[in-house]
């Protein structure tokens, strides 16, 4: 039997490995060699922003909880990896396997490097170019000491091999964020705030910030939000606060445009309001895609992105962190002149659950420690320029169609 470590650590990660524990447990039940062990760093550890998620994806309890809590970027990535490696010192694992670019992708990857553990990265490939962003480096760090590289895009894939990462470790896989949305749409449901602020599909908008470039300067901050309430119209606005814009929002105190202000959400309550609303206004990037899938309108506010499928064939427009720049385009949105999405950007990730067969036969062909797998792609029907005659197909026999 070979085991995995998963990782997760943040509210982001929790979305991208539902699927990929799903493919697991499918392909154990068929007779798989693989299993896995789940491990959460605790790099976000309240209910709204980690227990809940778990709750609502039906993600298995973690085999092994790291607690790390708060603190600085420098402190969580030393906590974090003080923490794993201690796990990998008592029980070493055959492959850690990390999604994302949060901190605790970049914290595990070292650590099991380090201990000579083979590192997979799901969402393997992607840039923005933006090194003031700790995701950026986050992402060319793991990158960089990464085996096998699991992909959403051509995009990444073309990042991967300019930074000379040969055909034989990408696998283009597509988007376990999408799968997970696909798979929970007929269980959204409505949060609370949706009859106390009486709202109707199509006629609010949601906005999340969370940046530091947009919340951590009292100026910024507050007009963005004074360029939120002008271009909306009156329509309401839904805010779900994050812990990091909740406390520069009260610093501001009655400085604030009078928006719908509220406590974090879960996923199912969160994307139900995501997809009736008129509009959604963000600087995250994992919201882009989503939006993109439902078709709603989304204003990043942001100068650059790391998914530009989400603008080229998406809802998604970059607007900037100039807050002059978003009310014109709130007019734009409210007069209907908005493009639509060409869904998928990257296809949805089912092929994802390809992965444990890759792991599985190169492990098969060498007992001893994980090679570079002997699978070269597992973009199956999916459109690509991977050199086709270089490939032999990757397994799918526990795929859904």
């Amino acid at each position: 039997m070979k085991r995995i470590d998963l990782i997760a650590g943040a509210r982001p990660n929790f979305m991208k490995i539902a699927p990929i524990i799903d493919a697991l447990k499918a392909a154990e039940k068929r007779g798989g060699a693989l299993r896995y062990r789940l491990i959460h760093t605790g790099q976000h550890y309240d209910r709204a922003m980690s227990g809940s998620f778990f709750e609502e994806l039906g993600i298995p309890d973690p085999d092994i909880n790291l607690e790390v809590g708060s603190g600085t970027q420098a402190e969580q990535t030393a906590a974090i990896m003080v923490a794993y490696e201690k796990v990998l010192l008592k029980e070493k694992s055959d492959l850690c396997l990390v999604v994302g670019d949060v901190t605790s992708t970049m914290a595990c990857s070292i650590a099991a490097r380090k201990l000579g553990v083979p590192v997979a990265h799901v969402e393997g490939g992607i840039r923005s170019g933006d090194w003031t962003m700790p995701e950026e480096i986050n992402r060319v760090v793991t990158d960089s000491i990464t085996n096998w590289f699991f992909t959403t895009s051509e995009t990444a894939n073309d990042s991967l091999r300019r930074a000379g990462v040969t055909d034989d470790r990408i696998c283009f896989v597509g988007n376990t964020m999408i799968d997970t949305l696909l798979k929970q749409l007929p269980r959204l449901r409505q949060p609370t705030c949706w009859e106390s602020l009486a709202l109707e599909t199509g006629k609010y908008f949601v906005v999340t910030l969370h940046r530091p470039a947009n919340v951590d300067g009292e100026h910024q901050l507050l007009q963005l939000l004074d360029a939120i309430a002008e271009g909306t119209c009156g329509l309401p606005v839904v805010f779900p606060v994050h812990p990091r814009t909740a406390k520069n929002l009260r610093d501001l105190d009655s400085k604030t445009p009078q928006l719908n202000y509220i406590d974090p959400l879960g996923y199912l309550e969160f994307n139900y309001l995501v997809r009736h609303a008129k509009g959604v206004i963000t600087d995250s990037g994992g919201i882009t895609e989503e939006t993109t899938v439902l078709g709603v309108p989304c204003l990043t506010l942001r100068d650059n992105t790391e998914r530009p499928e989400t603008i080229t064939i998406g809802t998604n427009k970059l607007i900037g962190t100039d807050p002059s720049k978003l009310p014109p385009a709130l007019v734009r949105l409210m007069a209907g002149q908005w493009k639509k999405a060409r869904f998928p950007p990257s296809g949805t990730a089912r092929r994802q659950r390809g992965s444990s067969s890759i792991w599985s036969e190169s492990w098969k062909d060498n007992e001893q420690e994980p090679s570079t797998p002997k699978t070269e792609s597992a973009i199956g029907n999916m459109p690509g320029r991977m050199k086709r005659e270089n490939l032999r197909p990757c397994h799918y026999d526990f795929c859904e169609s």
